[in-house]
């Protein structure tokens, strides 16, 4: 990495940025879970 903060301001927005990244992620991340989870529902067997 050759990222230089020459201010406090870059370093915010740097930061933000990469949160927001890591934010949106984990909510794909969520959904393709809860869509895996979800997705399998298979009747249930009565004999």
């Amino acid at each position: 990495m050759d990222n230089v903060f020459y201010s406090l301001h870059d370093f915010m927005v740097c930061t933000k940025s990469l949160t927001y990244i890591l934010m949106g992620l984990g909510v794909l991340g969520l959904l393709g879970y809860w869509i895996f989870l979800t997705g399998r529902d298979d009747n249930i067997r009565k004999f």
